[in-house]
C-alpha cells in the first residue's frame, strides 16, 4: 500500500465522518455512496476525483442522492463511520474488488456490527475476516 492509497483511505473515512455532520442515515448513506458513480471512479486506476478532499466528494454524492437519506435515521458514530470508509477503500487497494462487490460482502450492518471486535486489528486481517463471515453466510 503507497502514500497516496493510504491518503485516500483517509479521506474515504474522512467522508463518511462528515456524513454524519450532514445528520444522514448513515447506512443509506454508506449504500448510496458504495454504489455510487463516486464510488466506481475512485475504484479506478486514475480518476480525478481521486485528488479531491473529502467536502468536494461529499457534494458530488449529494448531488447524486436521494433526498430522503436527509430525513431521519440512525447515524452512526464518527469513529465507526470512520473506520467503516477507511476499511472500505482499503480493502479495494487490498483486493482489487470495486466498491460494489465489496458493500455486497459487507453491508453497512455487517460494518457496523464488527466493529468492536475488528476496529483494532491490521485492515488485512479485519478483511479476511469480514470477507469469511460472508463466506460463512453464503
Amino acid at each position: 500500500m503507497d502514500g497516496l492509497q493510504l491518503k485516500m483511505c483517509d479521506v474515504q473515512g474522512r467522508l463518511f465522518e462528515l456524513s454524519a455532520d450532514r445528520k444522514f442515515d448513515s447506512a443509506a448513506f454508506i449504500k448510496s455512496f458504495m454504489t455510487s458513480a463516486t464510488a466506481k471512479g475512485l475504484d479506478s486506476r486514475y480518476n480525478r476525483m481521486q485528488w479531491a478532499g473529502e467536502e468536494y466528494l461529499l457534494e458530488e454524492i449529494i448531488a447524486g442522492m436521494d433526498p430522503v437519506l436527509e430525513k431521519d435515521g440512525e447515524i452512526y458514530t464518527r469513529d465507526i463511520l470512520y473506520w467503516i470508509g477507511y476499511v472500505y477503500r482499503y480493502w479495494h487497494y487490498y483486493s482489487g474488488e470495486d466498491s460494489i462487490k465489496i458493500y455486497k460482502q459487507a453491508s453497512a450492518a455487517t460494518m457496523k456490527r464488527n466493529y468492536m471486535m475488528f476496529h483494532t486489528m491490521d485492515p488485512a486481517l479485519a478483511i479476511e475476516n469480514l470477507k469469511e463471515i460472508y463466506l460463512l453466510k453464503k
